[in-house]
């Protein structure tokens, strides 16, 4: 990063902030009608500042729903080209009476930017947007060619990416992909993310008589159809953790003592503290970095079925139903985890009741990228650089399906370059980003692009 470039950012640290503040006041709500209108007016938002900065070509690309922004400045045919992703679109905001400021009216309080939107994701789109101004303003060009498509439906699923993902591959063709919708380990602590787990999910049914039943009259005559989906969910994961349904591990990596040791060096939460649990229950073998990491999951996320109310009323319920979901690792496929669960569940329910399952549409594989690429090898040295630390290299347990298809699609590298931090509030009310990690986190971002000129990224 040039002197100029850089002296342009820190004086302009305060109009960056105000416009960032004008992005996050636009109720961009995706998952409901009512935000139609906002969903689009985010989407301009980000054209005309593109347009603003002097990007070559802007659109706003139509979809099936809420549309994409795409962008290029294509200047310098000798550099190579960064695709940069990132969504405009937000979480609803309610309950908004556990909000300490208005969520749509930004606020910063002790070092923090309060706003829906702060850190998932318009502040993180935010700040490539203002290296990209700093450059254009001050060098008349950017160190790396570069394409930005910016979407509107992240948060709903992305459904209608993906098709334009698939039909665009020579519009968006690049040598490396660039996402910052993801965080550190802790704040201050810099993290260079070289892993996502993968996704799947499944919800069973079972189903006994074809109405609910007097426990009195007919308990040992027919199954319960509750007792018996808790009899099957137990039999598919023991006290260790260990998954237990055949087949599940089949083909997945071996964790080798060099990843271990990254993921082990990284600072961990107190989840007895953060959480109030009494004991942490990682799978036997492995730590709990290294479980939450790099070890596929199974969970239970919900089980329902029967009565639910105040008191007693003694039936034998027709029904119930658990939703089921696995975090996937390299070397698992979605559907073929599908396939094993399902199999296992219609083969091993206890007799008495019919098994449906649904299969969850969306899935994902897991995503990885080897620590030592030189992508990755910058990164970590402009983020050691600006935050005056070591950085650390993890893996995420959470997913971003999108990655998956930068590399099945376009076979590129993808960097995951995230400022977010464990208090973020992510989803919920009172969402905030660190201002601090906000300009520290620009600054990490243009000494990076300006790296990138130099990096091979093959």
């Amino acid at each position: 990063m040039s002197e100029q470039v850089k002296t342009y950012l820190k004086t302009h640290r305060e109009q960056n902030l105000a416009r960032l503040n004008e992005f996050l006041s636009i109720p961009s709500v995706s998952t409901t009608s009512a935000h139609k209108d906002d969903v689009l007016k985010a989407g301009e938002f980000v054209r005309d500042y593109l347009n603003e900065i002097g990007f070559d070509k802007v659109e706003i690309k139509e979809t099936g729903g809420h549309p994409l922004v795409y962008g290029e400045w294509i200047g310098n045919p000798d550099a190579p080209t960064a695709l940069f992703y990132g969504h405009y679109d937000v979480q609803p905001a309610e309950p908004l009476e556990l909000w300490d400021s208005e969520p749509f009216e930004p606020e910063i309080r002790n070092g923090r930017l309060y706003a829906r939107g702060a850190s998932d994701d318009k502040g993180q789109v935010f700040m490539h947007l203002a290296v990209f101004e700093a450059y254009m303003k001050t060098e008349g060009k950017l160190p790396v060619n570069v394409k930005v498509i910016i979407e509107g439906e992240e948060e709903i699923g992305s459904a209608n990416l993906y098709p334009f993902l698939k039909d665009n591959r020579d519009l968006l063709k690049a040598d490396f992909a660039l996402v910052s919708d993801s965080g550190m380990v802790e704040t201050g602590q810099p993290t260079m993310l070289y892993g996502l787990k993968g996704f799947t999910g499944l919800e069973v049914t079972l189903t006994g008589p074809k109405r609910d039943l007097h426990s009195g009259l007919y308990g040992g005559a027919v199954k319960n159809p509750a007792m018996a989906l808790a009899q099957l969910l137990a039999g598919m994961k023991g006290e260790n953790e260990k998954v237990l349904v055949p087949g599940f591990y089949d083909g997945i990596e071996h964790l080798d003592e060099e990843e271990r040791r990254l993921m082990n060096e990284a600072p961990g939460e107190d989840y007895k503290r953060s959480l109030g649990i009494p004991e942490t229950t990682p799978e036997e073998g492995f730590t709990v970095n290294e479980h939450t990491m790099a070890r596929p999951t199974f969970e239970v996320n919900g089980i329902f079925g029967g009565y639910q109310g105040e008191g007693t009323k003694t039936i034998i319920p027709s029904t119930a139903t658990a939703k089921l979901t696995c975090r996937l690792v390299p070397g698992q496929d979605p559907d073929e985890i599908q396939n094993l669960l399902a199999d296992y569940m219609k083969k091993h329910a206890p007799k008495g009741v019919h098994v449906n399952v649904k299969r969850e549409p969306l899935s994902a594989r897991a995503y990885k990228v080897d620590p030592k690429h030189p992508l990755i090898q910058s990164a970590a040295a402009c983020l050691s650089s600006a935050f005056g630390k070591d950085t650390v290299f993890v893996r995420l347990g959470g997913s971003i399906p999108v990655v998956e298809s930068f590399d099945q699609l376009y076979g590129i590298p993808v960097v995951l370059l995230g400022f977010g931090t464990p208090e973020d509030n992510l989803h919920a009310p009172n969402e905030s980003f660190p201002v601090d990690h906000f300009n520290l986190g620009i600054e990490v971002l243009a000494d990076y692009y300006n790296e990138c000129a130099s990096v091979d990224p093959s």
